[in-house]
């Protein structure tokens, strides 16, 4: 069965590198363009797998996996933060909302689809 990813990011450029790596690797992929809209398209479509930037528009990434952790239909789904961000305090601050991990933009193809394996599984 394809698994869903929801990848939240402002930059349109990120999220169609986001979407080439992710179909390249068999995953359906729905986007969203702020935190917002990334809780409106989880309601509407649902995910297996949340990839969201932080500095975001309307929303941050933060409020994100708050509004992602607090609906009990996705309290378990997992939320990569995909960030030029690598403040260990910005890090904990995820980590505390629920995030289940960190990657540092700019991301490696590889890299990145071998962690959402590893969170899906």
């Amino acid at each position: 069965m394809t698994k869903t990813v929801l990848t939240v990011d402002d930059s349109r450029t990120m999220r169609d590198m986001l979407l080439l790596a992710l179909q390249d690797a068999g995953y359906n992929v729905i986007q969203a363009v702020d935190g917002v809209h990334g809780l409106e398209v989880l309601a509407a479509n649902g995910a297996d797998i949340i990839i969201t930037d932080i500095n975001m528009p309307r929303m941050d990434g933060f409020g994100v996996i708050e509004g992602v952790r607090a609906d009990p239909n996705h309290r378990h789904t997992p939320v990569l933060v995909l960030t030029t961000e690598s403040d260990a305090e910005k890090k904990a601050r995820a980590r505390a909302a629920g995030a289940t991990g960190w990657i540092v933009k700019p991301f490696d193809p590889v890299k990145l689809v071998d962690a959402v394996r590893r969170v899906a599984a």
